[in-house]
């Protein structure tokens, strides 16, 4: 296959932020929500500029390390080849190690701009193809699947690839979010949990985990009793304790409520007439956000948009 060409205008492209697990669906359920990454990309004839703004201004790097970058570079090479030189700028909004998909928006921020920069590589790297590199790169699918795709999915991985379904989410859920002033680490999270759980803590996380697909698509009203976890919440409270006692303190009031991914991000489904109330349970020390749903995903934007 001849080596690519490449589209001498910059592209945009915005990556919602994005929570996992939402209680029981560990490591395949994810939600897109209405926080976004902007990334813009254009070809150069020699070297590499990153700019950043916003979340991670003063601390990531602006060299082949940052991680677009290194999603582009993924991406290109499956496409034939690296561009002469690239620019890119990032407007980062998703916080970064809070539980809200940050390394999967920049994951797929990368792959999508690398695909539309490059002519005819819709052809050269389809959908599939797209998700299956988003989940190479960040290790799981659940975020990733979420990213791209938009709205509510299910994410799995069918030998050795990333696999996902997308169904849309009750438009009466109104997603509130929780973040803290600190990070957590991923790694430190994942780190907390057992290498087994007991048989029935299992078999209660499968009938929820069924339970939440009706809830969050059709019956938002049994979302409190479809966000019951018992297999990796409350084994990853040392590292959040507090993030943990708001969760028990949202549901002690009846507010369906996660831990966002691997924390230390809180996550409560309100309705729409009763989000503010539900974002003013935290008190202080979280900064509450009522977010909408995100249906889109991954999305190439004009430029001035």
């Amino acid at each position: 296959m001849a080596g690519p060409a490449f589209r001498a205008a910059a592209v945009r492209v915005r990556t919602p932020a994005t929570s996992a697990n939402l209680g029981p669906g560990f490591d395949a359920c994810g939600l897109a929500l209405g926080l976004y990454d902007d990334v813009v990309v254009r070809v150069a004839d020699s070297g590499l500029h990153v700019d950043i703004a916003g979340e991670g201004a003063k601390t990531l790097p602006r060299d082949e390390r940052h991680l677009v970058v290194r999603a582009l570079r993924t991406a290109f090479d499956l496409l034939g080849g690296q561009p002469r030189g690239l620019e890119v700028v990032c407007a980062n909004r998703v916080p970064h190690g809070r539980g809200l998909g940050s390394s999967s928006a920049a994951i797929c921020a990368g792959i999508v701009a690398a695909r539309a920069v490059t002519i005819g590589g819709s052809e050269r790297l389809d959908d599939a193809g797209l998700l299956e590199l988003a989940g190479e790169l960040e290790g799981h699918p659940d975020n990733v699947a979420a990213c791209l795709l938009g709205g509510f999915t299910i994410a799995w991985t069918e030998h050795g690839a990333a696999r996902a379904v997308r169904l849309e989410p009750a438009s009466a859920v109104a997603p509130v979010v929780f973040v803290p002033a600190a990070e957590l680490a991923t790694e430190t999270a994942r780190g907390l949990l057992p290498r087994t759980v007991p048989h029935v803590d299992a078999a209660a996380n499968a009938g929820r985990a069924a339970l939440l697909v009706e809830a969050l698509s059709r019956r938002p009203e049994l979302l409190f009793a479809a966000t019951e976890d018992r297999i990796h919440q409350e084994y990853r409270a040392p590292a959040m304790p507090h993030s943990v006692a708001l969760v028990t303190a949202l549901r002690d009031e009846g507010v369906p409520a996660v831990i966002s991914g691997a924390g230390p991000t809180v996550l409560a489904f309100a309705e729409d007439g009763t989000a503010e109330k539900v974002a003013a349970l935290a008190g202080d020390g979280w900064a509450a956000h009522r977010l909408q749903l995100d249906l889109t995903g991954a999305s190439v934007l004009p430029l001035g948009a």
